[in-house]
């Protein structure tokens, strides 16, 4: 968003102040601009005679791209009832997390406004199309300071991801409206734990200070360390990837040598609370006792210069109270994912210490708020939606196929998905031809399942009818089909690691094409929990020794999520893309006399 004369002389003055100190360390530092309107959206009506003041931290993670109101579960958050019943609430897009923040920014003088990461990426595509760009336009234009990166910032690689930060057009597809050019984040991405190789220099800047009369905080960006495991080998080539809780301490002190107290990372990782409701008490009995994951021993090592922790990746939602390593309270947080939560933090800024007040008691007050759809919508953000909806309404409306219901892909709640099914028939059907790569089977990693196919009409194609869009929404990678050659022997041990290794504590439950059939016993530990003598292909017992061609996409095929195992097939054949595969299959099996029926998705027996 360009910034007025007044805001560029308010950001310089700012940038001056701060360059000796950062020549002093030797490490660049960004200081954020004030928030747009600050001095006429936010007056200053408490004036500076008291010691403290509230800053109100607003915050979400995991946005994704989502501009328009998610469908199906993914567009809606839990909400625990006093009689203990949940109810499903539509919640999402980004018109109401704009208004919802500027409603929540009222009668507030300080307020700054934070991500977590994984603002873009899987995204769908309203905002794939462009590269993102609508999305980071939307961000500039609700406010955003500040946000970490996530593991999906680097989908499109280091120069892509420094595209989105500086501005320009695409490389290869240029510009997309006619004498305007991409200005870029008006914010700062923040890349404390991520380096180049040969430099070992953050990719962008690991810090940020915004000020605000006379208030100063400062905010560590990281992602997760295992950002390689879950992205495509092309898109961290170049990069190294640090400890979370070493990065953060690190710059924590650089701050305090600064005359920066109050801090706040922002951290792409996150928890899983004991339950789905976003107002479940996650500090029940005690702090941080419904919360387990990486973020608990992030939370707990992390030094205690650090005030506040907002989180994302696990796209959950919970405002929870974790004790640093000196035993005080500290609020760590998360809003779900794609806009659906916001969350306000309630920060006490002592003038004299220059810190955040954190008693033995009771930390800063943090909750997490449904970003409903009964509010009245942002009409900045439905013009920008508007707006580039027209430059992709040629592609994005083309019917695909036809439903006869919800197909859960996403939202699925056992570990084998309906939609699941679907995609790996469709990838199977691709190719299983001789001239196709000859595949006997298909696997599909359940994380690149981005949402559910509704039933529901998105726009006025009709109820039933899949546009290209929409399988863009579930398929938003277009990795390319691999197939390859497997043992049986190999095979299996990769069926192992879903629920060993990496994925021992995190299940990740590979979706598989019809014909491949096995038992999941739950109540079993590691590896055993795959039944050995289960597995079947086609009715036959799997040969150890015996070779299959597979198909998978190229994510796994590079052994992504955990799965070792992929990396030494052989005899590797390119098929066409994922999405190329899920279209054509849905064009091939449906139409509006005959929609297609979800599948009953049986053929992982699990056992709890």
């Amino acid at each position: 968003m360009p910034a007025t004369p007044q805001r560029r002389r308010a950001i310089s003055r700012l940038r001056t102040g701060s360059a000796a100190l950062a020549a002093a360390v030797g490490i660049g530092v960004t200081v954020a601009a004030l928030p747009a309107g600050a001095d006429t959206v936010h007056p200053d009506r408490t004036g500076h005679t008291g010691r403290t003041v509230d800053v109100q931290l607003l915050s979400f993670n995991d946005f994704h791209g989502n501009l328009e109101p998610p469908q199906g579960s993914s567009g809606t958050v839990q909400e625990l009832q006093p009689d203990g019943t949940k109810k499903s609430v539509p919640a999402g897009g980004v018109e109401y997390l704009a208004q919802s923040l500027r409603t929540a920014r009222k009668g507030h003088p300080y307020s700054v406004t934070a991500a977590a990461g994984d603002l873009v990426g899987a995204s769908p595509l309203l905002s794939g199309l462009f590269h993102d760009e609508p999305t980071v336009e939307a961000m500039n234009k609700l406010g955003l300071d500040v946000t970490s990166v996530g593991n999906h910032e680097f989908d499109e690689g280091r120069a892509e991801l420094t595209r989105l930060q500086n501005g320009g057009c695409h490389p290869k597809d240029g510009c997309y409206e006619d004498g305007k050019k991409f200005a870029g984040a008006g914010f700062p991405y923040l890349t404390a734990n991520v380096t180049d190789e040969k430099t070992g220099k953050p990719l962008l800047k690991p810090y940020t200070v915004w000020r605000h009369k006379g208030v100063k905080i400062g905010f560590i960006g990281v992602t997760l360390e295992g950002t390689p495991d879950v992205v495509s080998a092309n898109g961290v080539k170049g990069l190294k990837f640090h400890d979370e809780v070493e990065t953060i301490n690190k710059y924590a002190k650089v701050l305090n040598r600064q005359g920066v107290k109050a801090i706040v990372a922002l951290i792409h990782e996150g928890g899983l609370p004991a339950s789905t409701s976003y107002n479940y008490d996650c500090d029940s009995p005690g702090p941080g006792d419904g919360i387990s994951g990486p973020i608990t021993e992030i939370a707990k090592h992390v030094t205690s210069k650090v005030d506040a922790l907002v989180t994302g990746h696990t796209h959950q939602a919970y405002a929870c109270t974790i004790p640093d390593p000196s035993g005080r309270p500290r609020t760590v947080t998360s809003a779900a994912s794609y806009g659906k939560l916001y969350t306000d933090t309630e920060l006490t800024y002592d003038r004299r210490t220059h810190d955040i007040v954190r008693t033995s008691v009771k930390a800063p007050g943090a909750v997490n708020h449904v970003v409903d759809r009964d509010q009245p919508k942002a009409a900045d953000l439905t013009s920008l939606i508007g707006r580039w909806n027209k430059l992709a309404a040629p592609v994005a409306g083309r019917p695909v196929g036809h439903i006869a219901a919800d197909i859960a892909g996403r939202g699925a709640e056992a570990p084998e998905s309906p939609l699941g099914d679907v995609i790996t028939d469709a990838q199977l059907e691709a190719t299983k031809a001789a001239d196709k790569g000859g595949a006997q089977l298909a696997l599909m990693n359940p994380g690149g399942i981005r949402s559910d196919l509704a039933f529901k009409a998105s726009g006025s194609e009709g109820d039933g009818v899949v546009t290209y869009g929409e399988a863009f929404t579930v398929q938003p990678f277009t990795n390319m089909m691999n197939v390859v050659d497997l043992t049986g022997a190999q095979l299996l041990t990769a069926l192992q690691q879903q629920v060993s290794g990496p994925n021992d504590a995190s299940p990740k439950i590979l979706q598989v094409s019809a014909g491949l059939t096995y038992t999941l016993d739950l109540t079993k530990k590691g590896a055993d929990r795959v039944v050995k003598d289960t597995v079947k292909l086609n009715g036959a017992p799997l040969d150890p020794a015996k070779t299959y061609r597979v198909a998978m996409n190229e994510f796994l095929a590079g052994g992504g999520d955990g799965f070792a195992a992929f990396k030494d097939a052989k005899n590797k054949y390119v098929g066409p893309s994922d999405l190329d595969a899920f279209t054509a299959y849905l064009t091939a099996h449906s139409s509006a006399s005959s929609p297609l029926t979800p599948p009953a998705a049986n053929r992982i027996t699990v056992v709890k």
